[in-house]
């Protein structure tokens, strides 16, 4: 159970850097420079990839899990599976404008910019919630048959990019987040 809930933190730890990275990017595009258009594609792949389709899963069988032992929490709930979906949505749009981009499609700039803004202010906003207001319920909550569901929910996956061994396909990535960490 605890074991769940420090692994769902440090998940969120480090999906904040990439929000963090990709908030570098943003800026730098922003100001209108050219930022690295993969570096951005890349963070929003593992998001979608690894977060939706793994992290966000287990969660939602948590989540609902919770509201069996306290219906009083029905509403942020409901808004956090929401903010499930929509962040999903929102990744994949963002995602899209990336790719194009990318094969050398003009986009125009607050095109991108409004992408990648509903992305990122979802996604923190998410990441927020979750760490002050349910985690900590779920924490005291959930039951040991609980997080056996929520275990059995999903097989068991290695994390792409901060595993024990890393895809090559985040090697830039990974070399950004060691060179912002080096910076702090």
């Amino acid at each position: 159970m605890r074991e769940t809930i420090r692994l769902w933190h440090h998940e969120h730890v480090n999906f904040s850097r990439l929000l963090s990275a990709l908030e570098r990017q943003i800026g730098i595009f922003q100001r209108g420079d050219d930022p690295s258009y993969e570096l951005m594609r890349d963070i929003v792949e593992y998001m979608r990839d690894y977060s939706d389709t793994y992290h966000h899963p287990r969660e939602d069988v948590a989540f609902h899990r919770l509201l069996r032992h306290d219906p009083r929490l029905e509403l942020p709930v409901n808004r956090l599976l929401q903010e499930h979906r929509v962040i999903a949505a929102a990744g994949e749009d963002l995602l899209l404008r990336l790719r194009e981009i990318l094969v050398g499609a003009v986009l125009p700039r607050e095109v991108v910019a409004a992408a990648a803004s509903t992305y990122l202010v979802y996604y923190r906003h998410h990441i927020a919630t979750e760490e002050h207001e349910i985690l900590p319920r779920a924490a005291q909550l959930l039951t040991d048959e609980d997080w056996s569901a929520v275990a059995a929910a999903l097989p068991d996956v290695a994390d792409p990019l901060f595993g024990d061994a890393p895809q090559a396909r985040f090697a830039e990535l990974r070399r950004e987040i060691a060179s912002v960490q080096a910076r702090s």
